[in-house]
């Protein structure tokens, strides 16, 4: 189910290097989050190739990653970034998933056994909790299908209302276009950002 594409890494659109021009510099500075002490990713310096693409792009990755304006009906950290490594995984995206569980992991309460299970082939047995393994299945049957079925709707539906479950459909369809971009473009790892288990998830 889960599945790794071995290639070439050399990047086919080769990230932007400093000095950058002033459009480009200010939409990284957007891109990262207030004195970060790692440098814009390489992701963030292909996309800003094209500034109206990336300006575009910006507002909904700030919206996922940032504060929302009504706390109550957002999702928890942890429920997001299950998602978004589940979504990668499936979609073989080592570079976005190494980067969330670098910088995000440990800070949403994923442990080293838990970030691996977001890339195992099935979440059944593994160290995630039910309502991890109910947001893994939701990414895998929209990965697989582009539809929910009404019994897992029913089970999404006790945990999560109705804006957050619009919310999760949006996020998911969200990280496969970074994933397509990062492995289309072939953007090249991070140095700092975690690497797939040897076994994983597509």
């Amino acid at each position: 189910m889960v599945r790794y594409i071995k290639c070439s890494m050399t990047p086919r659109i080769a990230p932007l290097e400093p000095p950058f021009e002033e459009d480009v510099q200010r939409i990284l500075t957007k891109m990262m989050p207030r004195q970060s002490p790692i440098p814009p990713l390489a992701l963030f310096r292909v996309l800003a190739r094209h500034p109206p693409l990336a300006d575009a792009m910006q507002a909904l990755g700030s919206y996922f990653l940032g504060k929302k304006a009504n706390p109550a009906e957002a999702l928890s950290s942890r429920d997001r970034e299950v998602v978004i490594d589940r979504v990668c995984a499936r979609c073989g995206c080592e570079y976005e998933w190494g980067v969330h569980a670098a910088v995000y992991g440990e800070r949403v309460g994923l442990d080293g056994a838990q970030l691996a299970a977001t890339v195992a082939p099935a979440a059944e047995g593994t160290a995630l909790p039910e309502r991890d393994r109910l947001l893994v299945a939701l990414v895998d049957v929209l990965h697989d299908t582009s539809h929910v079925p009404d019994a897992l709707w029913e089970k999404l539906a006790a945990h999560w209302t109705s804006t957050q479950l619009l919310e999760l459909l949006v996020l998911s369809g969200w990280y496969h276009a970074i994933a397509y971009v990062a492995n289309g473009a072939r953007v090249p790892l991070e140095s700092w950002a975690a690497r797939f288990p040897t076994a994983a998830a597509g």
